[in-house]
């Protein structure tokens, strides 16, 4: 699945309040724009602006419910469903399988395991 930019947020430094609302208004033609501040602040050297701007390019709904255009071969899609497994479990806690629904592959695999038995 590809990586979507879903926000980005981004902060500016103005030395004068005029230079901060510039960088706003060039903010403000980008259509994605979701969010402006202007924050006065001091220190020792004076005064300056810090500028924080939130852009939000699409929203996670839209991304989930999109569809992906490459799925790998052989994963399920959505539309596709599983039956399961039909299992029963008994009052102790053992979990039983009908011999129906055990696939002869499985059987195969437990046969071709090693016994190993201890020798003295």
């Amino acid at each position: 699945m590809a990586k979507v930019q879903l926000n980005q947020k981004e902060q500016h430094y103005a030395d004068t309040r005029d230079e901060a609302e510039e960088i706003v208004s060039a903010a403000k033609e980008n259509d994605h724009l979701q969010m402006h501040k202007i924050t006065e602040k001091y220190n020792k050297y004076g005064q300056y602006f810090l500028i924080d701007l939130t852009y939000a390019f699409q929203t996670p709904k839209e991304v989930m419910e999109s569809r992906p255009q490459d799925v790998p071969e052989g994963q399920m899609s959505i539309d596709d469903t599983h039956e399961g497994i039909e299992y029963s479990v008994d009052g102790s806690g053992n979990v039983s399988v009908s011999d129906s629904q055990v696939t002869r592959e499985e059987n195969e695999e437990e046969e071709e395991q090693p016994h190993i038995q201890r020798v003295k």
